[in-house]
């Protein structure tokens, strides 16, 4: 018998008859028409995801990406399961060998997974081998979103942005750290927020999806970054958050679709990544095809499609918290996130100690400039430990 506080040791193991119906359902997917818009040059993403580009990866997901090597890149790093209120989270928790490593957990959000963070967890947690000093080291916990990945998935309402920052803090209590900092983008930006303001262990924040909103000043007299900040509010709200309000409202029914058709979640998901990367118009500018390809598995062979976009209806508001976090944050903001945010708009929202304006990268900051987002979680946290 297992009780609540058990960690027990997890490996990503996919079995066979998956992968073999995963290439089945490929090959058999019955396709749209092409969309009508663009001249046959350049692929045109205004209607969605191109067709052409759609069946190029289709057929190279189906027949040339290799999984088991992918899956054993990721089963390098050190995995486990535990229970928290109910629910099975797993996690990634790779200890440094550096002695006084800082604990940090990073959070991921949608359409994101823990494959986000593996180009940045060995500098983090072995910083003399990648070009920093032991004093930079940290203890990284990497979870899986409640619903999302290998985590379970909730049967039952409740699990938020609120709950999941509690669970999380009762994660790094039952690893051991009584002290600890938090970082994250998107969901995991607001969860991180969260941690910060709920206080308990949690020392300091860093997020690379700060949340603002705009001041008085910036309505009545903008500056241009206020206006490159309101250009960008507005294209999101009119041409790029279909997804935010299908999944806010009616997880459900987008669900059966993105968990039948692998077509259909390859993508829900790439179209972000060509839509919130600093990919000058093709996601394979950002990402490789396998590292696109690694993060939509997480979905289709967990089947988490309904089960993750239900953090969208449990939590539509909680980007909007009033509440004021009072513990160091620290922002890395680049410049091709989803409407940069400019640092006037976030003073009210976060005890900002450090802000860096980001030379290039976008969304998903740790997959996409692994190297930015090192240095600047480092120079950071060097200021709290």
């Amino acid at each position: 018998m297992t009780s609540p506080s058990d960690v027990t040791p997890f490996r990503i193991d996919v079995p066979e008859d998956v992968l073999d119906d995963l290439r089945r359902r490929l090959h058999a997917t019955r396709w749209p028409e092409p969309e009508t818009v663009g001249d046959g040059g350049d692929p045109d993403w205004t209607q969605g995801m191109p067709l052409a580009y759609a069946r190029e990866l289709a057929a190279y997901w189906a027949d040339d990406y290799d999984w088991r090597t992918r899956e054993a890149a990721l089963n390098r790093f050190d995995q486990f399961t535990t229970e928290i209120d109910g629910l099975d989270i797993h996690f990634i928790h790779q200890r440094s060998r550096h002695a006084d490593a800082f604990p940090l957990i990073i959070t991921h959000g949608w359409p994101g997974s823990v494959v986000e963070f593996a180009k940045v967890i060995e500098p983090l947690t072995d910083p003399t081998a990648h070009g920093g000093r032991a004093e930079d080291a940290f203890h990284i916990v990497c979870p899986s979103l409640p619903g999302y990945g290998f985590s379970g998935k909730p049967e039952a309402t409740g699990w938020n942005v609120e709950r999941t920052a509690t669970a999380w803090e009762t994660l790094m209590t039952r690893l051991g750290y009584d002290r600890y900092g938090a970082q994250g983008g998107d969901w995991g930006g607001a969860i991180t927020a969260q941690i910060g303001r709920n206080g308990g262990h949690c020392a300091a924040i860093h997020t690379n999806f700060p949340i603002g909103a705009p001041t008085e000043e910036a309505k009545t007299n903008p500056t241009a970054e206020d206006r490159a900040a309101f250009e960008g509010l507005n294209h999101y709200r009119t041409q790029d958050n279909g997804y935010f309000k299908q999944q806010s409202t009616r997880p459900q029914t987008v669900g059966y679709g993105l968990t039948d058709s692998p077509v259909a979640q390859l993508a829900w998901i790439v179209e972000k990544f060509w839509s919130w990367t600093d990919c000058d118009g093709h996601p394979e500018n950002a990402l490789t095809r396998d590292e696109m390809l690694d993060d939509v598995m997480l979905y289709w062979v967990t089947g988490t499609a309904a089960s993750s976009a239900r953090m969208y209806w449990e939590s539509q508001h909680s980007f909007g918290s009033s509440n004021r976090v009072e513990v160091p944050t620290g922002v890395a903001s680049f410049p091709k996130e989803i409407g940069p945010t400019p640092r006037s708009w976030c003073e009210a929202n976060y005890r900002i100690t450090r802000w860096t304006t980001m030379p290039r990268g976008g969304h998903f900051a740790a997959f996409e400039q692994p190297e930015l987002f090192v240095d600047d979680v480092r120079a950071f946290f060097a200021t709290v430990r």
